[in-house]
Parts: C-alpha cells; sequence; structure tokens
C-alpha cells in the first residue's frame, strides 16, 4: 500500500466497558485464519484533488467485484470502495491520483437530575431576540451514531429526517435484530438532546437529524462515519454530536481533520473525550480535533455510599456496579473474606457483606456465587491501582460496590484481625469528574483536551420501547450538543469559536475530594453553566492556552495571541492577572484596556519557562485570570517540559495478510521512535521466540507493513504473543497484542 491513511482505526461507542478480570492467556487458541483473496474490503483513497465520480466508474470498470461507495468533496478529498480484496490490490497500484489509502476498517461505538444541573431549566425563562423561549426552537441537531428510534414518543415530534450509511437508505432506524445485536445508543443520546414529552431533554424543541453510521453491534466503517459528516454539512447542520471514539491520542486523523473543517464551514461540532481514564494522554480521536467541542464527564448531584465504621480513619466511597441494584443499605452488617468469588470461597457468608478481590472470573459470576450463599452484599477491590467502573448483569439480586486497592487491602488487614461491622452513610456529591472520563493532553501538539465537562454519569434517557441509564462520555456531549443548540438559538449570529469560547469562559471549575481542582488537561475549562454561557458579555478566544513544548532554555519564550470580545450593551474595562502563579513559568501580561460594546481587541500573551520549573513535573498547568470589571473568566493554559512521558505506542493492530506466509501490522507512534520493533513470545511459558519487525529512527505517525512469518521461529500462530515497543531518549513503552483467532484485523480500544 501507499503511505498509510491515519484513519482506519477501530472508533467504539463511548460507553465505559464492563472491568476486565485478570489477564489469563489460553494456550490453545484457534488458528488465525488466512485472508482470502476474494474476501470483500472496504479501502479509503484520499486524493489530491476533488474525484470525479463519472471518471472513477470508468476506472473500475476492469473489475467486476468493485463499486465506488463514497465520493467525498466536502470535509475530505477523496472516495471509498468495496471489492474483492484482490482486485482493491490491483486498483491501488494503478490509480495515479492517489496520496495515501487504507482500508477503511471499523468505528464503535439521569436527565431529571442533569438537565437540571447545567442550567437548562434556568434559561426556559430567557427569550431569543423574536421573544420565543430558549428551547432549541429551529435549530438542526446531527447525531452520527447507531441511528435513532424516531417512533418514540419523547422523539417523534421532533424527529425531521436523516440518513443510513450501514444499509445506504434513508431509514436511519435503530439496528433491530433477533440475535442480539440490536442497538440503543442514538436513542439515548437523541433523548439527552432532544427529549420532548414524558422526560425533556436539553433542546426539547431542537430539530434532530439521524446518521447512521454505526450498525449491529455499534461498529461501522471509517467511510460512513466520514460521509455522516460530510451529509450534515450538505444539509446546514446546525449543531453536530460524535458519541464515539478510538483509542489513539493523535490530532492529524481524517476524522479530525474533517471535523475542524466541518467547523470551518460553520457547523458546531461536539466529540466525546473518552472512557479510558483515570490515565493521562488517554483522550482519544475525534475528541482531539482542536476545533471541535471535546467532553469529559462529570457527576450530576448524586447520593454516593460510604462504608463506615467508628474505628476506621475515614470512610470507604463505594463505586455501585453498573446494572446492578442500587446499593441501599443502612444497618451494621458484619463484613467477612470471599477470596476470588468462587464459590469454594463463600462458605460462611449469608446474611453478611463479601469483601472479594478483582481478578480470574466476571463481576456478574463473584456477585451471583455470593448472592446464590446468602450474601446481603458484596464488595469488589481492584487489583490494580485506582478506582474502576464495573458491570453486572441483570440476574443480580444484591448490591455490588468496588473500591480502590488501597481501600481493600487496608480492609483485609482489619478482617484478619477482628470481626468487623460496617454501616452505609450517604453525602451528596457533584462535580467529580468521572474517574472514566478520559485525561489529555494531545499528542503532538500538546493541546488542552477535554474542553469542557459536563454530566455523564448514571444518566437516564430515551432507548427503543423505554428508558434506560447509561454512564459514559457519550452521555456528556449530548449535554453539550443540546446546549450549543440553546446558544446558537439564543445568538443565532455567534460563529462555533465563540459559542465553543462562551462555554468555557463561563465554565465551573471542578475541584476533586480533596478540594484541589482538577488540572486543565483533565477538566478543561470546568463543567458547562449553560445559563451563565446564555447571558456573558465578554467572549475570550481560546478559551484555553495551549502553550506548547518549552525546552530546556532559560530564556525560552513563546507568544500567545488571544481576541477578546465585548458582547455585551456598556463598555469594560479589562484586566489580566494570575491568580496562584505556578513555579517553573513566568508570564507577561497585557496592560488593562477598554472595549465598547461590539469591538473586539487581539492581546498577547507571553510565557517563559524558568529554570525553577518542579524537575519532576513535565506538565505545568493553571489559569489566567481576565476580569471585565463584572465577570472574572478563567483561562487554563498547559505547556510541557522537555519530552513529556506520554505514550509511545498506540492502535497496534496485526493479523495474516493475503498471502498466508506473511503477516499484516498497523500501529501509530505519536512520537516516533529512536527503536522500534515488535517482539514474539510464546503465551505459555513466556518464552522470547524472536523479532517480527525491528528498525531505527523511525518518524512520527502511523506505520503499516506485511513481513513475512519467520520460518525459523517454528512456532504456530495461534500460540504466538506480540509486543510492540518503541524506545525514545532512554524511555521505553509498548503494547501487547495476542494473536487471537478469526478477526481480520485485531484492534485495541476503549469500548
Amino acid at each position: 500500500m501507499k503511505k498509510f491513511l491515519a484513519g482506519a482505526l477501530a472508533f467504539m461507542l463511548l460507553l465505559p466497558t464492563a472491568a476486565a478480570s485478570s489477564k489469563t492467556i489460553n494456550p490453545a487458541l484457534p488458528q488465525l485464519p488466512s485472508p482470502s483473496p476474494h474476501e470483500k474490503v472496504v479501502m479509503l483513497f484520499s486524493t489530491k484533488t476533488k474525484p470525479n465520480r463519472s471518471a472513477l466508474e470508468k476506472m473500475i470498470e476492469p473489475f467486476s467485484s468493485i463499486k465506488i461507495r463514497y465520493v467525498f468533496h466536502e470535509v475530505f478529498t477523496g472516495f471509498s470502495i468495496e471489492g474483492e480484496r484482490s482486485e482493491v490490490a490491483k486498483l491501488e497500484e494503478k490509480y495515479p491520483n492517489v496520496q495515501y489509502t487504507a482500508e477503511a476498517n471499523m468505528y464503535k461505538t439521569n436527565m431529571e437530575e442533569s438537565v437540571p444541573f447545567i442550567g437548562a431549566d434556568r434559561v426556559r425563562k430567557f427569550f431569543d431576540r423574536k421573544g420565543a423561549r430558549l428551547t432549541g426552537k429551529g435549530i438542526k441537531v446531527g447525531i452520527i451514531d447507531t441511528g435513532i428510534d424516531y417512533h418514540h414518543p419523547d422523539l417523534a415530534r421532533n424527529y425531521k429526517g436523516g440518513q443510513d450509511f450501514v444499509d445506504g437508505d434513508r431509514n436511519p432506524m435503530e439496528s433491530r435484530n433477533k440475535r442480539g445485536m440490536t442497538t440503543l445508543h442514538g436513542t439515548h443520546v437523541a433523548g439527552i438532546i432532544a427529549a420532548n414529552g414524558v422526560m425533556k431533554g436539553v433542546a426539547p424543541e431542537a430539530e434532530l437529524y439521524a446518521y447512521r453510521a454505526l450498525g449491529p453491534g455499534g461498529q461501522g466503517t471509517t467511510d460512513q462515519v466520514l460521509a455522516g459528516i460530510e451529509q450534515a454539512v450538505k444539509d446546514h447542520i446546525d449543531v453536530l454530536n460524535l458519541s464515539l471514539g478510538t483509542d489513539v491520542n493523535a490530532p492529524d486523523l481524517p476524522i479530525t481533520t474533517a471535523l475542524n473543517k466541518a467547523v470551518e464551514r460553520g457547523v458546531i461540532a461536539v466529540t466525546s473525550s473518552g472512557n479510558s481514564g483515570p490515565n493521562l494522554w488517554t483522550v482519544g480521536t475525534p475528541g482531539t480535533a482542536s476545533e471541535a467541542i471535546s467532553v469529559g464527564a462529570s457527576t450530576p448531584p448524586m447520593k454516593v455510599p460510604y462504608l463506615h465504621n467508628r474505628l476506621w480513619k475515614k470512610d470507604i466511597k463505594l463505586v455501585p456496579m453498573y446494572g446492578g441494584v442500587p446499593w441501599n443499605l443502612i444497618s451494621p452488617l458484619q463484613m467477612v473474606k470471599g477470596g476470588l468469588g468462587e464459590k469454594k470461597d463463600l462458605k460462611r457468608v449469608s446474611g453478611k457483606i463479601v469483601l472479594i478481590k478483582r481478578g480470574d472470573i466476571p463481576f456478574t459470576m463473584k456477585v451471583k456465587n455470593a448472592q446464590a450463599a446468602g450474601a446481603k452484599a458484596v464488595i469488589i477491590y481492584n487489583n490494580t491501582g485506582g478506582e474502576f467502573l464495573g458491570r453486572v448483569s441483570d440476574e443480580v439480586r444484591i448490591p455490588a460496590a468496588a473500591i480502590t486497592r488501597k481501600d481493600g487491602e487496608q480492609l483485609m488487614k482489619s478482617l484478619r484481625r477482628r470481626r468487623v461491622l460496617a454501616s452505609t452513610k450517604y453525602r451528596i456529591e457533584k462535580d467529580r469528574l468521572a474517574d472514566f472520563s478520559s485525561r489529555g493532553p494531545v499528542t503532538i501538539n500538546w493541546g488542552i483536551k477535554p474542553d469542557i465537562t459536563a454530566p455523564g454519569v448514571e444518566i437516564r434517557s430515551t432507548v427503543p420501547n423505554g428508558y434506560l441509564s447509561l454512564q459514559g462520555t457519550s452521555m456528556a456531549a449530548p449535554h453539550v450538543a443540546g446546549a450549543c443548540a440553546i446558544l446558537k438559538q439564543a445568538h443565532p449570529d455567534w460563529t462555533p469559536e465563540e459559542i465553543k469560547a462562551a462555554f468555557m469562559n463561563t465554565a465551573k471549575e471542578m475541584k476533586d475530594d480533596k478540594g484541589q481542582p482538577y488540572h486543565a488537561y483533565e477538566q478543561g475549562a470546568g463543567r458547562i453553566q449553560l445559563d451563565k454561557a446564555v447571558k456573558t458579555e465578554t467572549l475570550v478566544m481560546p478559551g484555553a492556552l495551549s502553550i506548547g513544548r518549552l525546552p530546556s532554555a532559560r530564556f525560552e519564550e513563546k507568544e500567545k495571541t488571544m481576541l477578546i470580545k465585548n458582547v455585551g450593551k456598556e463598555a469594560k474595562n479589562y484586566t489580566f492577572s494570575i491568580p496562584e502563579p505556578q513555579k517553573g513559568v513566568h508570564f507577561e501580561l497585557p496592560d488593562p484596556f477598554t472595549l465598547q460594546p461590539g469591538e473586539e481587541q487581539k492581546v498577547t500573551i507571553h510565557a517563559e519557562r524558568l529554570m525553577t520549573y518542579p524537575k519532576k513535573a513535565d506538565l505545568i498547568d493553571g489559569s489566567i485570570q481576565l476580569s471585565d470589571g463584572k465577570q472574572i473568566i478563567h483561562i487554563p493554559y498547559l505547556y510541557v517540559v522537555n519530552e513529556p512521558r506520554y505514550p509511545r505506542v498506540m492502535g497496534f493492530a496485526i493479523a495474516r495478510a493475503t498471502s498466508g506466509s506473511m503477516l499484516h501490522y498497523e500501529i501509530y507512534l505519536p512520537g516516533g521512535a529512536e527503536e522500534f520493533g515488535i517482539a514474539l513470545y510464546d503465551p505459555a511459558t513466556m518464552k522470547y521466540l524472536g523479532l517480527l519487525d525491528w528498525r531505527k529512527k523511525v518518524g512520527v505517525g502511523f506505520i503499516e507493513k506485511q513481513v513475512p512469518i519467520p520460518a525459523k521461529m517454528n512456532v504456530d500462530l495461534n500460540q504466538v504473543f506480540a509486543v510492540a515497543f518503541a524506545r525514545t531518549k532512554g524511555r521505553e513503552d509498548y503494547q501487547e497484542l495476542l494473536l487471537n483467532l478469526a478477526t481480520p484485523l485485531q484492534k485495541k480500544g476503549n469500548g
């Protein structure tokens, strides 16, 4: 193939995955199959000039299996085709106008509290310029997702049409498959934006348009998502929601580029940041698109259970398992150890709370075993650092919750020493960053993402034939998309950049359990406040300062230009300040100035890295304040020092090539590598078998290559464990992949 197109990645619906059990390796895996030359594939072509459909039809005449899927002109220049692998390969070599190609692989993908929480109920008292209440009326909102159940009574009156890029028709209904491949995600997203019945969404009178790019199982190809963006631009959509993403943190993939172009065309693009938190550098494409509004997930007001014992120094926070029954215990109950939750570990648990370690068997099985043994509740503690979100099936009839490894190990020590009684206390908490919410920054350009946060935990919304609570950044993004519809109705002449700025300028800075602000690359500007955004009288663009990388030179300095606009009705005096100066950076801020109504001014901020920066820190962030005499705007900033510690290996995928003697692999290296390779191991013994590939001085971006299967290894591919590694400036990172049966391309994703 020609240069690999950075877009053939697995996109997923952004719902948090059920936490996995400990990794176990099965040495008896099915044989990895050889793709047939007659296998149907979808290929995406990027071209130097706009393609002509008539010319393309003539070009494919010699190839009986090939047909044209989509021709792109609006946000991407190129086309996609489908055909037998062997004929596609021949066509690829003959077509002269191609910049690069890639196989178009798969993209995947409670309101009563959350909607009022962001100020959506208060804006109903506000009016637009025509005297109508702010409900999103007249604003067109597009949803690229699994479709919409447009017969749902809460959505039917708002649904105006759409297109299905999975089945190739104009009926974007959710998948309905008797074999269990039904979908509901797009309907849930649509309800958050504009439900108008029993439930009320953020913008209950907005017009809904569905672009079904993800089919059964919530999966769709790259070109289908691109086609959805392209059609939304053609349909003059005002706001576009994409609650989908990859685990690749990159600012330059086709979907991110397409979204940036859509914003240039006047579309307000809203994306999910991803569900791979709490680690840094986990924000995924298209949440990395610089011009889109990338949304992280926060908590609405929630009643949070804490485990209490008077002898403990602090109460232990419980995270109820998703899909299970609510944790509603109050009276003290005895706690006992339950091992790994296997039947043999649960002999004397009747009427008690059982403490179980994560790992080996699924959560549902652990809880069902305890339930069968008569337990009152189950607490599962992590086997790695940090919190986690677990999922259990609806067969579970007792409460189940998760705690951290640290808390679990302390509880285990207590249980070894004495009989422990624990009761439950409840606290109302809000504006906490969801543990699963992906964090930034963005690799390569070091941008701050997400831009803002919105409620994404336990959000009840519409689904086919009813209502359901879900959580994820998939639920956070449509809160913002609905808010964009309200703001667009209130200020129809505002550009996407101005609407994004209004939300960032008026966001509420969130703080953790210790009262410390979350970092800028975790929460962006903070949690959205729609009522304040509607009434803002000053716009600061951009809403955050991504300063970039400052090397070790003492006097290295960077300049950043910002536009300040007075959108109020009175003259305003502006003053910059730094509330809490950070060590290691010095700012030269503009002098005070005055703007008349409607007037704007560009200002320059100088940032200098000092030698006194914290030696162990590679991400320095904080905020600058701008006062207009009435409102104080917090402008988050971020700069990175030298070469930060970000993942060097992403999107590793490997499969047998068309030729049975070759393997085909793909990988993304956001920082390049001084040394890169793929090592093979025996998964049963982890014995080193040899290198599949190895090279030095590899550049930034995607690698796609076919390599011969090493004959000297004399191993069965179904028993090979592959590790891709990259070493750069004394640092090493790797990604593992078990060569596991029958899918043509093995992908890792954030679910």
